[in-house]
């Protein structure tokens, strides 16, 4: 979930890490303030901004990578889990 102050270089030791703990699916997504009592939005992630994480975490080393505005969690798993099996 981005969106909410992280920084560049955290985003990419997060992946780092995610790949060095043997995780090969992401998923990215734009964090949305569900209510008025939740943290607030910091900013809004290009579309563009997201298509280079996706393409940075393919080449670090994931497998399957979804990443979008408004990709959460359990976009297209069935599909990217199926994929795996595949390959």
């Amino acid at each position: 979930m981005l969106g909410l102050g992280e920084l560049p270089d955290e985003i990419s030791r997060t992946l780092e890490d995610l790949v060095k703990a043997g995780c090969s699916m992401l998923t990215l997504g734009q964090y949305l303030q569900p209510s008025k009592q939740h943290l607030q939005v910091e900013r809004f992630v290009p579309p563009e901004e997201f298509d280079n994480w996706r393409k940075n975490a393919l080449k670090i080393g994931f497998s399957q990578v979804a990443s979008g505005p408004f990709v959460r969690s359990s976009y297209h798993a069935k599909e990217l889990f199926h994929t795996m099996q595949i390959k």
